[in-house]
């Protein structure tokens, strides 16, 4: 617990920029003015037997927005909520059952513009007690961990694309057993492993 607690402080504390869901898309033109909602995501860490995971979630699949995808417990800023770190905290209470006194917060990744129209920020937090999983039926298909070396390694990422809007798109994924992860939570968890291996 207290070396992957170190890696994940002294990750945090190196310099990078935002990230988006165009970043491989560099021929696609944002509409100026355009309004993002705030959205804070929890990135969790828990040591289950002595290895770090990460927990992630897969998405309802008769969601309106990203049905069956993979995700981190989170969701938009309430009126109610102090911040996007409180969103995230209240988020996967609601998601998927983890107590909020359960998570040491080590800090903020950049914010990452979805296009969708979210300013996701991800928080990273240390899951510090055992918690049953509590999947939130109307969101939340399944919740899972993944072990934290396999999202944190640069050489398991790869760059695929598929037709979206009349146009090809590139994205990253980083697959798991059956589980696709790709798009945002992907690009997200790229830009964590870069700060590992830096």
């Amino acid at each position: 617990m207290i070396e992957v607690r170190t890696r994940l402080v002294q990750a945090l504390s190196r310099d990078s920029g935002a990230s988006s869901d165009f970043d491989l898309n560099p021929d696609v033109v944002l509409p100026a003015g355009r309004k993002l909602r705030p959205a804070g995501v929890l990135v969790a860490v828990e040591v289950v037997a002595g290895t770090p995971h990460m927990v992630l979630t897969k998405r309802a699949s008769h969601l309106k927005h990203h049905p069956g995808q993979i995700a981190f417990p989170g969701g938009k800023q309430d009126e109610g909520d102090k911040d996007v770190t409180a969103a995230a905290l209240r988020e996967a209470w609601e998601e998927i059952g983890l107590p909020p006194e359960n998570v040491e917060v080590l800090g903020q990744l950049p914010s990452h513009e979805t296009v969708t129209s979210f300013m996701v920020t991800p928080v990273v937090g240390l899951i510090t007690a055992p918690f049953a999983d509590r999947p939130e039926e109307g969101e939340v298909e399944e919740v899972f961990r993944v072990p934290l070396d396999h999202v944190l390694k640069s050489a398991h990422f790869s760059i695929q694309s598929r037709r979206w809007q009349g146009r090809k798109r590139h994205y990253f994924t980083v697959p798991f057993g059956p589980y696709y992860i790709w798009g945002a939570t992907a690009r997200i968890l790229r830009g964590l492993a870069e700060r590992m291996e830096t």
